[in-house]
């Protein structure tokens, strides 16, 4: 393709495609487009997982009345890691909801607390929200070390991609019950049959559906009609991915 000028994605995150950019040509991403569905994700699966919706259901196929207290998100602190577009999304998706939110990006600025404050933040929150993108940086950065200062009975919930969380820290916390986590990515991905994680306990597990919906579809055609024509016309691009992505 020696014309080629531009790959424009319809996903936020760019990770499979950086490797194959020939040099000269610019990539864009489509940040904006999923942040409706995957803050609406993320709120859902700390209810589903807080309230236990999960083994509720599984009393219901069972047509057993299983009656007991739950969790709950209201008083709780929700630390918000990767706090970009989604997680400003989420957090006015949250506004209802009687929370304190923890804002947390890769470093500081007015109202956002740097990546390295986080072993001070962590034992403070009740709900840690995954938003971050997958760099080299961020791969395993949610380890064994990184779990031990969630305070017991906090909930992982992982929104991002699959390799930011060790996969075996995480199946040893959940697996001593000190833990709880929703996951919508996994490593490995697709999660293959038989893997330990479909059977952890404490644990709902989506297939990555956060950001598959019809208000995704919609908004990503608004976005790349708006992109072309910027293209077209010779003006400025949005979204453009250069640098330390």
């Amino acid at each position: 393709m020696p014309r080629l000028r531009l790959i424009q994605t319809v996903t936020a995150g760019v990770e499979p495609y950086l490797p194959h950019v020939p040099d000269g040509v610019m990539l864009c991403n489509a940040r904006g487009v999923h942040d409706a569905g995957t803050a609406e994700w993320a709120v859902g699966a700390m209810i589903a997982s807080l309230r236990e919706f999960p083994a509720f259901v599984r009393a219901q196929e069972q047509g057993r009345w299983a009656y007991r207290h739950t969790g709950v998100l209201a008083d709780s602190t929700v630390l918000i890691l990767g706090y970009g577009s989604i997680g400003a999304a989420l957090e006015r998706r949250l506004a209802g909801f009687e929370v304190e939110v923890i804002r947390v990006a890769r470093s500081a600025r007015d109202g956002v607390h740097a990546e390295a404050e986080l072993p001070d933040l962590l034992p403070r929150a009740d709900v840690v929200v995954l938003l971050v993108p997958a760099t080299a940086a961020t791969k395993g950065m949610v380890d064994a070390a990184f779990l031990a200062l969630m305070k017991d009975g906090a909930l992982l919930v992982n929104a991002a991609r699959g390799p930011v969380v060790d996969t075996g820290a995480l199946l040893a916390e959940l697996e001593s019950g000190r833990l709880r986590a929703a996951l919508d990515v996994t490593d490995p991905e697709p999660l293959p049959e038989g893997h330990p994680l479909w059977k952890a306990p404490h644990l709902l597990i989506t297939p990555h559906v956060a950001g598959s919906t019809p208000a995704s579809t919609r908004r990503a055609l608004v976005y790349v009609e708006a992109q072309l024509r910027r293209l077209h016309d010779g003006r400025p691009l949005t979204n453009i991915i250069s640098g330390g992505y």
